[in-house]
């Protein structure tokens, strides 16, 4: 029987913003969050990720690398963020240059489990819950659905 390695979560490496709270656990590292941002438990934030000023990122979401998110946000519970499309027909591994960014506008509200593949959302959006947002999304308003289209325009 072998004896694991214990990596501790930790927050490490980041530039906060004021009055930013986080709940632990989390790992947290290499990454910039903006003032006045809450942060909860079982959260994963990576390197070059960037959050903007009050926004708030729910329990148990997962933010990769190559990942902006605007001002006044709501990244719901469970939310994950994906950097890697399998182009090659399986995970890039340590060949970044295969990686995609993502970018999310200013008063953007992401529901609960969606899944956010590299793409560009506007600002004035809501993706419902369950969502999976596979396309960018040009135009203020609900998308909801796998893949996810506009309900409703705000």
């Amino acid at each position: 029987m072998g004896t694991p390695i214990i990596l501790e979560a930790q927050l490490k490496n980041v530039e906060f913003g004021d009055n930013v709270k986080v709940v632990m656990p989390a790992n947290i590292y290499g990454c910039r969050i903006g003032n006045n941002c809450f942060i909860g438990p079982f959260t994963e934030i990576q390197k070059d990720v960037v959050i903007g000023d009050r926004t708030k990122v729910q329990s148990h979401s997962f933010i990769c690398e190559l990942v902006t998110i605007g001002t006044d946000c709501f990244i719901g519970h469970g939310v994950m963020f994906i950097n890697d499309l399998f182009s090659g027909g399986g995970p890039a591994g340590g060949d970044k240059a295969k990686w995609k960014s993502t970018f999310v506008g200013n008063h953007v509200s992401i529901g609960s489990n969606a899944t956010i593949l590299p793409v560009t959302i506007c600002a004035n959006v809501v993706i419902g819950a369950g969502a999976v947002v596979t396309k960018n999304i040009s135009l203020p308003g609900v998308y909801a659905g796998n893949p996810a289209k506009l309900v409703r325009s705000l």
